[in-house]
């Protein structure tokens, strides 16, 4: 039987001697070695003149001999030869007595079962690969859809305006302002939610209670879903706070409470619910989360629902269920995005025709929740002071030049610079400056960040406004930024900015 056997059976005692060798394995051992072994024959000594091979079957032996029982896959032989992938199942071989007298062997070639293993991978790779690319195919065909949209009444807003002036007829020009205008906006939120989906949209966090923002956000819910769906609230008495940027979790909730209406054609009821969880390690380790204390908020709805098999894939970059041009799959993506980027998950449960419920689980905050501000955009900016001057560091010529308008607008003096090394040349001047106002991802070797240590390390008293396209987290050192610094988000209003300026200018470090 033994004889018969593709299986390769060695038996050796503890002098690495062998006891017995069944015909496939003396015939195998022969051609990946070169050397034909007997029962009797010391395997270490019929491979004196191979000292890697020797010291191959040494290692893998020595462990047997030494009473360990474990299964090796391993290859032998010749890498520009005969060359094998074998998988060794050793034993321990006892005498009558219980005692160890050496070690036996089954050894199987492999090779052919790991070459299909390997094709496999490779065929789910470029599966995967093929699956990605029409992912992005889709996510680029819905976005060129969307932004050719806004583009076009973006440009065409500005040639009716730019026709209307030329002929005299200025009482429309209010009404193409107003559509260029909106479709910006559109065109900002669109990008807002690619930069939250990929967790580099800028957050500004502050320690809040949730059920503090639920009465005007359920109105706006329910202006928005219409008439046919109820919007209903389970707000959960003493809950903690959390440290969250309010207008992004917004934006989140919104974007869940959407896709609740597409899922009710017919109507149908969401529920939006907070409350305080505490996760042992067993129940965080079922939600993939850290064990601790989170608060939650949860959209559910009444609707279709989903199977397993989309709930897998539902928070997937680019993943989405509806035709090109009706959705780019960052719905879903984007409040994944924005729970993790805030130190907290999102989970969700469905089932086919019960409806489907979204949760997001955001870290307890241990402190006071803020005070609110007064509304910045409310306040009219004061003209400038004698002699306040603002520099500015921008790459992008036309932003240079709005910034500076606008603030040259309001009084205050402007210096400009294209680069990080040509606004600290200026920084380093003994011109004044009260404000410097710079991108964070700039051209020439120096990023904004740099721009402004170097900047208060001449003028330490110098406040410092960052404006950036997405929360470059490295160059503002994880969003921690010290006092006189100030973060300002592209697009902006200007009215923003002047509002902002005025703050800043007004405030003492």
């Amino acid at each position: 039987m033994v004889e018969g056997t593709n299986a390769f059976v060695q038996v050796a005692d503890k002098d690495f001697r062998w006891l017995a060798i069944n015909g496939a394995a003396a015939r195998e051992f022969e051609q990946v070695f070169g050397v034909t072994p007997h029962p009797g024959d010391n395997m270490l000594d019929l491979l004196a003149g191979q000292p890697t091979n020797r010291e191959q079957v040494r290692a893998v032996w020595s462990r047997a001999l030494a009473g360990e029982e474990f299964v090796q896959v391993e290859a032998y032989g010749d890498p520009g030869g005969y060359r094998r992938f074998y998988e060794m199942r050793f034993g321990v071989l006892r005498d009558d007595m219980g005692l160890q007298a050496g070690a036996y062997q089954f050894v199987y070639d492999v090779t052919a079962r790991l070459e299909e293993q390997e094709r496999l991978r490779e065929a789910e790779e470029a599966l995967r690969q093929a699956q990605k690319m029409e992912a992005v195919g889709q996510l680029t065909g819905g976005l060129a859809h969307d932004f050719n949209n806004l583009l076009s009444g973006i440009s065409g807003s500005f040639e009716m305006i730019g026709t209307r002036l030329s002929q005299g007829r200025s009482r429309d020009v209010e009404k193409y302002l107003s559509a260029g205008q909106g479709a910006a906006r559109r065109a900002a939120a669109l990008t807002h939610r690619l930069l939250a989906f990929s967790r580099r949209q800028t957050l500004s966090p502050k320690p809040i209670v949730i059920n503090r923002l639920m009465a005007d956000f359920v109105e706006l819910v329910r202006r928005t879903v219409g008439p046919s769906i109820k919007v209903e609230t389970v707000a959960a008495a003493g809950l903690w706070p959390t440290l969250v940027d309010d207008n992004q979790l917004e934006n989140a909730l919104l974007n869940l409470c959407i896709n609740a209406r597409d899922a009710m054609p017919d109507g149908g009821r969401i529920t939006i619910e907070t409350g305080n969880k505490w996760l042992d390690r067993r129940s965080a380790d079922e939600r993939g989360m850290e064990p601790g204390q989170y608060v939650t908020v949860c959209v559910s709805d009444t609707g279709v629902g989903m199977d397993k098999a989309i709930q897998e894939r539902v928070f997937d970059p680019f993943f989405t269920t509806k035709p090109i041009g009706e959705g780019t799959g960052l719905g879903l993506s984007m409040v994944y995005g924005f729970a993790r980027q805030s130190h907290g998950h999102v989970r969700i449960y469905s089932e086919v025709g019960q409806g489907t419920m979204v949760c997001i689980y955001l870290p307890r905050h241990f402190g006071e929740e803020a005070t609110p501000e007064t509304d910045v955009h409310a306040v009219q900016p004061a003209p400038a002071a004698a002699g306040e001057t603002v520099l500015v560091v921008d790459d992008e010529p036309t932003v240079r030049m709005l910034i500076v308008d606008a603030l040259q607008e309001l009084g205050y003096a402007c210096a400009e610079a294209a680069d990080g090394p040509a606004g600290l040349r200026l920084l380093q001047s003994n011109a004044r400056f009260d404000l410097l106002i710079t991108d964070v991802g700039l051209p020439g070797g120096l990023n904004g960040r740099q721009v402004a240590d170097a900047a208060r390390a001449l003028r330490p008293g110098l406040k410092v406004m960052f404006i950036t396209g997405y929360a470059e987290n490295a160059a503002l050192n994880h969003g921690h930024i010290q006092p006189g610094m100030e973060v300002l988000t592209k697009p902006f209003a200007v009215s923003d900015l002047a509002a902002r300026v005025d703050r800043m200018m007004r405030t003492l470090l």
